[in-house]
């Protein structure tokens, strides 16, 4: 297993620790841990795919997996904060249902022999989540934050309540654009499966 591949599964080993720290209570700065673990997670996104670039190393396993390791980490990260009430579980659903409708693409492709690589909406897609996570994960620690108010002029919790209303807006607005592509794009396959 290459190097790219390798981090793709930590980045699935990843998800896990997250919901630990992110779910679980009395654990000492929780959801801090729990935001920096999803930070280093999309980090390796990014890593993985210049390294298997750069490397000439893309695999059928990184085609596949890499993507499911985006799928896990952003649905692991929607559901718990819709749970803790920072995102309307209809911005989670219509994201979470994308991701589904286009693993299920992606596996009927699978069965035919074809491995759909990720699009360039879908990379887009993938970044605008990521920055629209990290936002609200960021609103969720600083909601606990009580003495963060005598150091800033502005209310960091409005900001950031702000900031994660226009990046989940992007991201809905992305991911319809991005699966409407994709199932274009791939209509051959659908109407193939007969």
């Amino acid at each position: 297993m290459n190097l790219a591949n390798k981090l793709t599964v930590i980045r699935i080993i990843l998800v896990p620790v997250f919901l630990i720290f992110i779910t679980v209570k009395g654990i000492p700065y929780g959801r801090s841990i729990a935001t920096t673990v999803f930070i280093i997670a999309a980090l390796t996104d990014k890593l993985d795919g210049y390294i298997a670039r750069s490397r000439n190393q893309i695999t059928r396993f990184g085609k596949l997996m890499d993507p499911l390791a985006d799928k896990l980490l952003v649905s692991a990260a929607l559901v718990s904060l819709v749970e803790f009430h920072i995102l309307n579980s209809w911005i989670a659903i219509i994201i979470i249902a994308r991701e589904f409708a286009v693993t299920g693409l992606r596996s009927i492709a699978a069965a035919e022999g074809i491995v759909l690589a990720a699009s360039w909406w879908g990379k887009i897609k993938t970044v605008i989540q990521i920055v629209a996570i990290v936002c609200a994960l960021i609103n969720l620690n600083i909601r606990h934050i009580n003495f963060l108010h005598n150091y800033f002029p502005v209310d960091l919790v409005s900001l950031f309540e702000y900031l994660t209303n226009i990046t989940m807006f992007l991201a809905v607005i992305i991911t319809v654009i991005s699966g409407t592509d994709y199932f274009v794009k791939n209509r051959e396959i659908i109407r193939a499966d007969k």
